[in-house]
Parts: C-alpha cells; structure tokens; sequence
C-alpha cells in the first residue's frame, strides 16, 4: 500500500487538505488523518495533489508523407508523464490511398503497444472514400476496440466536402460516436497560401496571414450547422484558436446546441502571432491553425474563467526538429507551406495551466482539474476511471509543489524535439511526483518507470453521445 499524506488534494469542484490511500493501482480510500501500518507514506505537505492530466489531442509519431514527426509513442509519453500527463488519445494519421479504417487502427497498435509508458488510447479518422461499407467500420471499431471518437478535417488532402460530413456525422450519430473535426476553410486558405507563394512571400509571418481567423470561424459555423442538420450529431471541435472562432461558439451555445464539444490548446493561451515574425525561428511555431493576437488569447481565457463554453485544453503535441538530424523544420525555410505544422507541448501544458492559469488569478484550481483533467475523460468515454480521485478509480495522481519554481529550458525537455516554443518562461511551480495506476513514474524531472508501462485504453461513449 502507498499512502499519500497532507497534501491539499483538488478536484474539479474544489481543494481540501486530505490523504489518499492507494492500494493495487487504485485509489482505496480518501480522508483526513488516514493511518495505515507498513503503508509506504509520501509527505504532500505544503503541495497539491491532482489527478494525472490527460491529453486528448495528440499525434505521436505521426507520418504526414514528406515528415514524421519525431516523438515516438515512447519518447512522447516520456515527456507527457514528466509534465503530469498519465493519460493521452492520439490521433491517427491519414493511412494508404483507399484503406479500410482497420488499416490505421492495426498500425497505431503496432507504433504504440509495447512503447508507451503512460496509458493511452486512439482516435480513428475518416478518409475517403466515404461509402456504406467504410461507415459501417466505424461502428465495428467501437465495438471492438473502444474507439468511439473518429476525426474528420474540413482541409489537408483528405479533407471531407459538406456532403461528406453530414454522411459522416448521421452514421456516428446512429453509432453513438463523437465526431472530433479540424475546422477551417480549406478553398480561402488554399487560395490565400497559393497568392502569398506567387507573390514571392514564402517567410514564416505569412503563414497565420494564410489562414487568418474567419477561415477557422466559418468553418466552425458551418461544421455546428450540419452537425444539427444531422440530428444533432455529436460534436467536437479541436483547437480553437481564435476570438472569431469562439464567438461562433458562443452563438451556439447561446441557441442551447447540444452535443457540442470544444477544445482549445495552451499554445493559443500563452503564446502569440509576433513568434512569426523571425524569419528563421518562426518555423519552430509554424502549426495550424496559427498563433493569433493577445487579443485572441485574452478571450480565450476569458471563456474560460467564464465556464460553460469551452470544454478542454489540449495540446496538439506533433513536433519536428528543428536544427538537428533533418531538421524537418527547415524544409519551409524558403517556403512557409512547405513547414511541417506542429509543435511540442505535451510536457508543458498542465504546468503553463498552473502557472499562468491558476497561480496567475486567471483560473481557480479546480477550472484547472476540469480542463485538463476530469472535462477530457467525460468527453471522450474514461470518466471517472481517468482524471479525477475518488475511490475506485485508478490511481493516476500529480503532486505539485506551488512555492518552486520551473524553467522552460533545453534541460527541462524530455521528449525528443530539440526545442520548445516555450523556451525561456519560467513558471510557478514545479511538479514533485507523477504517479501511474500507483506506481511512482516521474520524481523532480525523473523519468523512473520503463518503456510498455502503459496500458490501452478502451473506451466508452462519450457524454456528448450518450
């Protein structure tokens, strides 16, 4: 038995002085002033103990034709679990020209099983051609392998016309799948991107120019209106980065749209637009949709404290090197489209969440919990197994000492991206210990558990499907 001892224990609904007594991977009982005899005990005083993060936008070792991105499953759970992530569902990448959706969901095991070191689950995704028999894998998928979260995008070269989504969101509807969707006007931005490249404008600061922030809003008023034209088919919207694209958002959640899921990601709440304007560090920012303006930042957060409009924070965690080994990055030096998009972040984000979130005023404790905690495992079918501490549940838990310090810097990296876009920050506090299922994996930055530990997660239907 391992019992965890004056630690000021925070939930999604509040923060109370407490101990946490774990026993076989699970939480066995929570109270104050718990006394066991032989009970391995970890003195929690004067830190907060939460839940392991979860992060439910991720692309480990994702294969985008001309690139791969450089974390694997194992060097990617690394750094999420040195960042207090326990938990992430990744999304696959595009398979073969015509492939069954079996096709990805044999090779994501193949890239994952075996290699990662905290739990982990996937989502499918939709690729043409959209027929019956593809439509009708999706159920066979959830059924077989918990996988009850497909994406679709609405750009890229398999990006889905509108028939084709509202195809896709009937048969989820009917399935009982949430369908994730990358929103963004693929024929503006396709244009835009073509002019910039003609116009000899091939630096880094063109690329947000390229899809500016009506390109994601539409996008989104048009993905929240056919998913009602389809029965209110459920709904996730990833990465959110703009005050336009809120604001479509905001309508609908003002109409009482249901089955709507929204996730926006730390890089569109802590970092900005100007990160472009270096034609050759700029690359290392380079990710779609783009950074956007303090303005667009301060609205996020605003939702935020708010409530009740955006449901995660995610990462998008998909990076490329920049000056070492290929050094994919550079591959748009010349040419801004020619940049793979993505960046690192899995490690940073439940910190940057504490920090400036909650250390800063900007969220309460518990808002933090909710994020990045508990809000992800509801939406996407793990709640309460992940993501929250109560009895029962397995035990996955941070433990964060607020009067340290962290620093963003090439030490602090633990995945295998030779940089960080967040580089040089420093921030309140500093996690202690990680623990997966019980089992202590991370102590002051060290990785202390080993490649396979973690598990594949089935999952149930999300609450947007249920």
């Amino acid at each position: 038995m391992k019992l965890i001892k004056n630690g000021m224990i925070a939930t999604d609904s509040e923060v109370y002085k407490g101990d946490i007594l774990i026993d076989c991977g699970k939480i066995v009982a929570i109270g104050a002033d718990i006394g066991i005899e032989d009970a391995e005990v970890v003195d929690a005083s004067g830190c907060y103990v939460l839940p392991g993060a979860v992060d439910v936008h991720t692309h480990m070792d994702l294969d985008v034709g001309f690139a791969r991105a450089i974390d694997d499953f194992y060097d990617g759970t690394v750094a999420a679990a040195c960042g207090g992530t326990t938990t992430i569902v990744d999304h696959m990448a595009f398979g073969p020209k015509d492939c069954s959706l079996w096709h990805q969901v044999n090779e994501y095991h193949r890239l994952a099983d075996g290699n990662a070191v905290v739990d982990y689950g996937f989502h499918g995704v939709m690729q043409h051609p959209i027929t019956g028999d593809r439509l009708a894998e999706i159920s066979e998928i959830k059924e077989k392998e918990g996988i009850s979260s497909f994406k679709v995008y609405m750009t890229y070269d398999y990006g889905l016309s509108d028939d084709e989504l509202f195809n896709v969101l009937r048969a989820a509807k009917d399935a009982g799948i949430v369908i994730t969707v990358h929103c963004e006007n693929h024929g503006v931005l396709t244009q835009l991107r073509k002019e910039f490249v003609e116009q000899g404008h091939g630096e880094a600061k063109y690329h947000p120019l390229s899809r500016p922030p009506r390109v994601e809003a539409e996008a989104v008023n048009r993905m929240i209106h056919i998913a009602a034209l389809a029965g209110d088919a459920p709904l996730y919207i990833v990465h959110l980065s703009s005050a336009e694209g809120l604001h479509e958002v905001m309508k609908a959640r003002a109409e009482g749209r249901p089955n709507l899921g929204v996730e926006t990601c730390t890089q569109y709440l802590i970092l900005n637009d100007s990160l472009y304007d270096d034609p050759k560090e700029g690359l290392k920012a380079i990710m779609s949709p783009p950074l956007r303006k303090d303005s667009d930042r301060e609205e996020l957060w605003k939702a935020l404290a708010d409530g009740g409009i955006i449901d995660t924070v995610a990462t998008d965690h998909c990076p490329f090197h920049f000056k070492s080994g290929k050094a994919e990055k550079q591959y748009g030096k010349d040419d801004f489209t020619k940049c793979p998009n993505g960046a690192p972040g899995v490690q940073e984000r439940l910190m940057l969440l504490f920090s400036e979130g909650f250390m800063k005023g900007r969220l309460s404790l518990p808002q933090v919990v909710k994020y990045a905690c508990s809000e992800p495992c509801r939406m996407f079918g793990m709640y309460p197994q992940k993501g929250s501490l109560e009895p029962g549940t397995d035990a996955d838990i941070v433990i964060i000492d607020p009067e340290k310090k962290t620093v963003i810097d090439k030490d602090y990296i633990r995945g295998a991206s030779d940089y960080s876009c967040y580089e040089g920050m420093e921030l309140d506090g500093h996690i202690e210990k990680v623990f997966l299922r019980g089992d202590e994996i991370v102590s002051d930055g060290k990785f202390l558990g080993k490649r396979g530990d973690g598990k594949y997660l089935k999952r149930a239907a999300s609450v947007l499907a249920k």
